[in-house]
């Protein structure tokens, strides 16, 4: 299964511009059945504003974009290159804009476009979406913080721990960093601690900046 970029959740964030208001939205989207639903819900939100400009990638299927009016090329596209140039799918941007009275021109346009759509996605965050290994390393308190930074070098999450006689940590990592992760425990422990894959799932976890 391979790894790809997804938004790590839907988000909003908006501007004025020159007395224009942007409001950008990014949604998270399997398929563009839902890409469209979430298309309707704004348009329907914002009927009254001046353009419901939007661009959707969806992972294995179509890319979309629309104008919505604006001149050729100054909306949409701006929109879908900026979630290109992030490299998300699964993702839908809307950018609904109230128009100001004062024109923009092509070039303010663009900026604008896809400023509003580089805020949305700052807001959302970007995940990564792949197949990760859940591990169980059971340890004495004295090896807890060494672990602990070993399993930050092979992108590994701590899910939970449990505290007994010994810790119990709950991890999940890339699927791909898995044997090189157990032989490192194995070999920083002196052979005492063994991890346990107690399973996979292909998911999306917060990219690491």
């Amino acid at each position: 299964m391979e790894a790809y970029l997804v938004p790590t959740a839907d988000a909003k964030a908006e501007f004025v511009e020159k007395r224009s208001r942007f409001i950008g939205r990014i949604f998270c989207c399997e398929t563009e059945e839902e890409a469209l639903y979430y298309l309707k819900e704004m348009r329907q939100k914002h009927w009254d504003a001046t353009h419901n400009v939007y661009a959707y990638i969806i992972h294995g299927g179509p890319t979309r974009y629309s104008d919505d009016g604006e001149p050729q090329g100054t909306a949409g596209m701006p929109v879908l290159e900026v979630l290109r140039g992030a490299g998300l799918e699964n993702v839908l941007c809307v950018v609904t804009r109230y128009f100001g009275g004062t024109l923009l021109g092509t070039g303010g346009l663009v900026r604008a476009y896809g400023k509003s759509a580089k805020d949305a996605i700052q807001a959302a965050g970007i995940s990564v979406k792949q197949l990760w290994s859940r591990v169980d390393l059971i340890l004495p308190y004295n090896l807890y913080e060494r672990l602990s930074k070993e399993s930050a070098r092979y992108d590994a999450q701590i899910l939970d721990t449990e505290y007994a006689a010994d810790i119990l940590l709950h991890l999940i990592l890339p699927k791909q960093n898995e044997q090189a992760f157990l032989d490192r425990v194995v070999d920083v422990t002196a052979g005492r601690v063994r991890g346990v894959v107690v399973g996979e799932e292909y998911r999306a976890f917060p990219k690491k900046t």
